[in-house]
């Protein structure tokens, strides 16, 4: 099988509306490019009629591609998904909202071209979104690219392009809790960035609850930092000195000034601080905890359905 220049995977999960617009703009940057490329859509276990669509639009072009998984596994599993199935050059992640322009991938190509194995969409305006969202994930990246060993890109999503070295290095990183911006980050290799606009979602709404950019900024900061553990182990020490002096000065009250400590309020509270203390720092442990038994496991990352793609194409990778 003749190995595509460009491959374009996109996660969708209830997507429907915005499919085929998507497609179209899609089609017209991609054949600017080059005649050889390819369109996967990772069908993430859509509950509209979003697998219908990409079968249709399959249909209609040999060089789209389509994995449709057994259930939503997430955003980050169906963009491993792709990169497990795809056969390119180099690779872009790109979101079925519209948000990010497919156009913007000409640019991405043309960086790629110069000798960069990893070109990223930096985002400079982030069109629709509340202000809530916007500063958490402005002081969330902030956070992270303090607390890591590596340089992690400011203001970037998973809108990037990549070479075909760094999705194979990928490839072999097999852990469960997957944050693909950390791990490319984490790689290495020539990398670059490509500034751009984000628009407005065009239709419906997105599936990125707050309760989910939680679990994947977790996962980003427990992937790949061991700070939470050292804050807590720090935080308990500083506790414990803290109460040492604290005995101390009762005793030194007692027994020097003739003045008893007294008050039911202070021992509460001092009882319900450490207590919540406790709780965090069993918490943080039980996080590390968990993506050690998630891994130790060695379940699939996903499950297909349904694919259009050969099954030799992924073997013979």
């Amino acid at each position: 099988m003749q190995e595509n220049e460009i491959s374009v995977i996109i996660p969708v999960f209830n997507e429907a509306e915005n499919l085929q617009l998507l497609y179209d703009r899609l089609i017209r940057t991609l054949s600017s490019i080059t005649e050889h490329y390819e369109i996967l859509f990772v069908n993430d276990g859509s509950t509209d009629n979003s697998g219908s669509k990409i079968f249709t639009i399959a249909q209609a072009n040999a060089n789209v591609f389509y994995i449709e998984l057994s259930r939503n596994f997430g955003h980050q599993i169906a963009v491993s998904a792709g990169l497990e199935y795809c056969n390119a050059n180099c690779v872009v992640i790109i979101d079925s909202d519209l948000q990010d322009p497919p156009e913007l991938i000409s640019e991405l190509y043309a960086k790629h071209k110069e000798g960069f194995d990893v070109v990223y969409a930096k985002r400079q305006k982030r069109k629709g979104e509340s202000f809530l969202k916007k500063l958490t994930a402005k002081l969330y990246y902030r956070v992270l690219k303090n607390i890591v060993s590596f340089d992690i890109p400011l203001d970037a999503g998973d809108y990037r392009l990549i070479s075909k070295k760094v999705v194979e290095a990928i490839i072999r990183m097999p852990e469960q809790n997957k944050f693909l911006r950390g791990q490319i980050a984490w790689l290495g290799f020539k990398q670059t960035y490509v500034l751009y606009n984000r628009d407005s979602r065009q239709h419906g709404k997105s599936g990125y609850t707050y309760g989910k950019m939680f679990r994947l900024a977790f996962d980003g900061i427990t992937g790949f930092s061991d700070k939470p553990l050292l804050f807590v182990s720090r935080l308990g020490f500083i506790i414990s000195i803290f109460s040492f002096l604290l005995i101390i000065f009762a005793i030194f009250s007692h027994y020097i000034l003739k003045q008893t400590i007294t008050g039911w309020t202070s021992l509460i509270i001092s009882a319900a601080f450490i207590g919540g203390i406790q709780l965090l720092s069993i918490g943080v442990i039980g996080e590390y905890i968990s993506r050690i038994n998630n891994n130790v496991k060695d379940r699939p990352l996903y499950i297909v359905n349904t694919t259009n793609i050969d099954a030799s194409v992924k073997k013979e990778k």
